[in-house]
């Protein structure tokens, strides 16, 4: 008898143990869900010159996701200014000066961009 509630106690200690590593090493408090269109309309200013079906400055966002789509391009790569721009190269000038913006941005935040971008694509 004295030997099963050892044992018992054993197993119970042993599972309190695991439940509490995984208590910690589940929550990773470095993930942030991010919105691109959050971004896109308040962060990153982009609606300031874009807009989701008619250019203004820039080219719309259907266009930008079309265009990147049948290119087979990396729009977060664009803003990261480690690429040429594919769509409207004429209006480059005016877009390096938010690359400030955009490169201080994660790679989840400009992943989070190119995903709003391309919902308008389809």
């Amino acid at each position: 008898m004295k030997n099963l509630v050892i044992l018992l106690s054993f197993f119970s200690l042993i599972g309190c143990q695991n439940k509490e590593e995984k208590k910690t090493t589940s929550i990773d408090e470095t993930a942030v869900i991010v919105s691109g269109q959050e971004l896109f309309e308040g962060e990153g200013n982009c609606i300031a010159c874009h807009k989701p079906d008619q250019k203004i400055i820039g080219p719309s966002l259907q266009e930008i996701g079309k265009v990147y789509k049948a290119k087979k391009g990396s729009i977060v790569s664009f803003l990261q200014a480690q690429s040429v721009p594919i769509v409207d190269p004429s209006q480059y000038d005016i877009m390096k000066t938010n690359f400030a913006i955009t490169k201080s941005m994660s790679e989840e935040q400009l992943k989070a961009l190119e995903d709003y971008i391309y919902s308008f694509s389809k």
